[in-house]
This record gives structure tokens, C-alpha cells and sequence, in this order.
């Protein structure tokens, strides 16, 4: 972790103080993902109803500029200007346009994939299917549950283990059976759904800042 990193955790705490309990899990998980991402890994993340939402959230901060402009390096700026001029289109303008990101993907909002599979197959595995054949060992899969007990979080990450997937949880509580199933783990101090997800939010933030320096601060 450099130092700009460990400023965001420690403010972190600074502004939410009861997250504080939680940096020991905080900390095995931004370790976890760096090395996902330096080894070339993705993240696949899923999650139900609000934590659904916190993937896509999560991916929109891993995927584009978050609170960097994560400038596409020259070499590779020239080589899309190249290979846009043949088609008409202003590579430099689009060279520009691009930013540097962290490879994640959400498996909840692939509407045919979805309910094509809950229409053929069992609907509580339908994340299980997507870790199945999108997970590689090296990757990580960020699995969100507010009870910690949700079964198509838990069938992930059953699929996950066997794949070589490493498993980070967010949850609230004891972390339920979720807690067993991770490599690491942020169990923030709270119950009922609505409040474990208020925590979530300022720890994800935080994880995506922290990234973002880690891959993008010069």
C-alpha cells in the first residue's frame, strides 16, 4: 500500500469512524484486489437489490477516471490514432476521449443472460454460471450481502473457490455464511439492510480511491 493509499483508508475512518473495526478486512481486500489487477486478473462482482447497485457503482469508479484523468499512454494513444484513421474517425480526438481503467464487470444486469437462465436452468445460480465461465484462477469475485446468507451469492462463490477465484465479502453482522466462504472480509457494524448498505458506501469509495492511486497517481 504506498502512502497515498493509506491517506484514503485513514480518512476513511477519520469521517466513519465505526468503520475502523473493519480495517484489518479492508486492508486483506485492497491487497487482494492490487494483486488481482497487477497479475492481469478481472474483478466480477454481484450482489441483489441495492447491493446490485453497488456493483455497477463499483465498476463505474474501477472502469473510467474516478478522481484521476488516467491519460492513455502515448504509445497507445498513437497506435488508436493509427488504427482509427482508416475508418474516418479522429483517432486523436478518440485517443484523448479514453481513460485507463481496472478490468470489472458486474453479473447482475445481463437481462437475456439472466432470465434465459432462471427460465432454463435454477434462478438462485445464474451469478454461479456467469463465475463459471468468465472466472479464471487469478481473478476476484466481490461478493455483496447485506444478511450474508443470500443463495446466489453463496452458489458464486462455491464456484468461485473451485475455479481459482478469490472470494472478497461485504456483508453486515457475523457476515453469516458468507464470511466462511471469503479470503477476505469487511463486516461492517451493522444489521438491518438498509444501514449495512449506508457502511458500504463509504468503503467502496474509499477501495476504488485507493485503487485508483495505486494504478493511476504518478
Amino acid at each position: 500500500m504506498n502512502e497515498r493509499s493509506a491517506a484514503i483508508f485513514a480518512e476513511l475512518y477519520e469521517r466513519h469512524p465505526r468503520l475502523r473495526v473493519c480495517e484489518a478486512g479492508i486492508v486483506e481486500s485492497f491487497e487482494m484486489l492490487v494483486r488481482t489487477f497487477r497479475c492481469g486478473g478481472k474483478l466480477m462482482l454481484c450482489g441483489n437489490g441495492g447491493s446490485a447497485a453497488d456493483c455497477s457503482h463499483i465498476v463505474g469508479e474501477l472502469m473510467k477516471g474516478f478522481c484521476l484523468e488516467r491519460a492513455v499512454p502515448s504509445d497507445e494513444a498513437l497506435a488508436i490514432a493509427r488504427a482509427a484513421a482508416p475508418l474516418g474517425i479522429d483517432g486523436q480526438r478518440l485517443a484523448d476521449s479514453l481513460q485507463g481503467g481496472l478490468p470489472a464487470v458486474t453479473l447482475t444486469e445481463s437481462s437475456a443472460l439472466l432470465t434465459a437462465f432462471s427460465n432454463d436452468r435454477v434462478p438462485q445460480y445464474s451469478f454461479a454460471q456467469q463465475v463459471y465461465v468468465l472466472g479464471a484462477a487469478g481473478d476476484a469475485l466481490l461478493a455483496i450481502s447485506t444478511s450474508g446468507n443470500s443463495e446466489n451469492v453463496l452458489a458464486a462463490c462455491a464456484v468461485a473457490k473451485a475455479r481459482g477465484v478469490g472470494v472478497v465479502a461485504l456483508s453486515g453482522g457475523d457476515g453469516g455464511r458468507l464470511s466462511a466462504a471469503a479470503d477476505a472480509c469487511v463486516l461492517v457494524p451493522e444489521r438491518e439492510a438498509f444501514k449495512v448498505q449506508e457502511l458500504h458506501l463509504p468503503f467502496y469509495h474509499a477501495l476504488c480511491l485507493a485503487l485508483e492511486a495505486e494504478f493511476f497517481e504518478e
